[in-house]
C-alpha cells in the first residue's frame, strides 16, 4: 500500500476547511493499470469511476488539467504515477456565474450608454449642424448673387474689348472674370454636392463613350503641349447615376492630368470593366515629393508647392468636386505617387 498524502489542515482559514477540500488519488503502474485508490475525503465517487477518470487522464500527454468538474495533477515516477483529483465543481459555478453577471452588467452599461448617447447626441451635435446648414445656405446664396454683376462686368469688358482691341487690361479683365465665374459655379455644385442623396438627374448611360466624349477635347491639347496620350477604353460599359456630374468628374480628371504633367511627358487613361466593378485610372508623369501626403489633394484649395500653383488658372477645388461627385455615387477615389515620377488617380465604382 502506497503512502497516502495527507493534508495539514492546521494552519486552515476555519475548521471546516478539511471538508470543503474533496479529492481522491489513483495510483497506477508503469502500464497504466490501477492498483490503489484512496477516497478518504470524498464520498460521491465510486472506486469504478476513479479508475475510469484515472485512465482518460493517464492516456494525456499531461501533468495537469481539468477533467470535468475536477482538477487532477499527475505525479509520474520510474514506479509509476499518482493522479490527485480535487473537486472544483464550486470554483467552476462560482467563475461561471460572475462571468454571467460581468456579462449582464456590462451589457446593460452598455444599453445606458448608447441610451444617453442618443438622447444628448442630437442636442450637442444640433449646432454644428444648424452652422453647417448656415454655410451651405451662404455659398449658394453668395454664388448667385455675384452671378449677376460677374456678368455685368463681363459683358462690359466684351464691350470694351471691341473698342480698344488688344489692350491687354481688357484682356485680363476678361480672364479673371470668366475665372472667378467658374470658382462660383465649382462652389455651387460642390455645396450641393454636400447635401445627402444629391442625385436628382440619375439615368442609364454609356459610360464608355461618355469617357470618348470626355477626353476628345483633350487631346489637340495635349498635342499642341507636346505631350503623349495612351488610352485604352472599354467599349459598351453602362451606369446608372447622373451622366453631367459623372461626366464633370472625368474631365475634371484629364485636366488636372494635363495641366500638371511635365512638358512633353505622358497621360495614360484606362477604363475597364472588372468583375463587377467600374474603374477609371488616369496618371501622368510629374515631379512631386514621394513623402507629401497624396490625400491632401482633395482638399478644398489645396495646392502642393511645385506641382500646383495659380499659373495653371485652376480654382483649387477640382479634385474636392470629382472626389464628391464619386462619393455621391458611392464609389470610391484614391490617389497614389509612383516614386515621385508619376502620379495616378483611379476611381472605382
Amino acid at each position: 500500500k502506497p503512502d497516502v498524502p495527507q493534508v495539514d489542515f492546521r494552519d486552515a482559514p476555519s475548521k471546516e476547511s478539511r471538508y470543503m477540500m474533496r479529492y481522491f488519488s489513483v495510483y497506477l503502474d508503469e502500464r497504466g493499470s490501477v492498483f490503489w485508490i484512496s477516497r478518504d475525503f470524498i464520498s460521491s465517487i465510486s472506486e469504478e469511476d476513479a479508475a475510469e477518470y484515472a485512465g482518460e487522464v493517464w492516456k494525456k500527454n499531461r501533468k495537469s488539467g481539468f477533467f470535468g468538474e475536477y482538477r487532477y495533477i499527475k505525479d509520474q515516477s520510474e514506479h509509476g504515477s499518482r493522479i490527485i483529483f480535487l473537486n472544483a465543481a464550486n470554483e467552476q459555478q462560482f467563475i461561471k456565474t460572475l462571468l454571467l453577471v460581468s456579462c449582464l452588467v456590462g451589457l446593460i452599461s452598455l444599453g445606458i450608454v448608447f441610451l444617453l448617447v442618443y438622447l444628448f447626441s442630437g442636442r450637442a451635435a444640433r449646432p454644428y449642424i444648424y452652422n453647417m446648414e448656415k454655410q451651405k445656405q451662404f455659398i449658394t446664396d453668395a454664388s448667385h448673387e455675384l452671378k449677376t454683376p460677374l456678368a455685368s462686368v463681363s459683358a462690359s469688358a466684351d464691350v470694351l474689348a471691341m473698342e480698344y482691341e488688344d489692350n491687354d487690361w481688357i484682356k485680363n479683365i476678361q480672364k479673371q472674370t470668366v475665372r472667378l465665374s467658374r470658382l462660383v459655379g465649382d462652389l455651387v455644385i460642390l455645396s450641393r454636392l454636400d447635401e445627402a442623396d444629391f442625385l436628382p438627374n440619375q439615368s442609364r448611360f454609356s459610360f464608355s463613350d461618355l469617357v470618348w466624349e470626355a477626353a476628345e477635347p483633350f487631346l489637340s491639347r495635349m498635342q499642341a503641349g507636346g505631350k503623349e496620350f495612351v488610352y485604352h477604353i472599354e467599349d459598351d460599359v453602362f451606369f446608372d447615376g447622373d451622366e453631367m456630374l459623372i461626366h464633370r468628374m472625368v474631365s475634371i480628371l484629364l485636366d488636372n492630368a494635363v495641366k500638371y504633367s511635365n512638358p512633353g511627358g505622358c497621360v495614360q487613361l484606362d477604363f475597364y470593366r472588372r468583375h463587377h466593378n467600374i474603374v477609371l485610372e488616369l496618371s501622368n508623369s510629374c515631379d512631386i515629393d514621394p513623402e507629401s501626403d497624396m490625400n491632401r489633394l482633395f482638399e478644398r484649395f489645396y495646392r502642393p508647392d511645385q506641382s500646383r500653383n495659380s499659373d495653371t488658372g485652376g480654382t483649387g477645388i477640382g479634385l474636392s468636386i470629382a472626389e464628391a461627385a464619386v462619393k455621391a455615387h458611392k464609389g470610391k477615389i484614391s490617389v497614389k505617387c509612383e516614386n515621385g515620377k508619376r502620379i495616378c488617380f483611379k476611381v472605382v465604382f
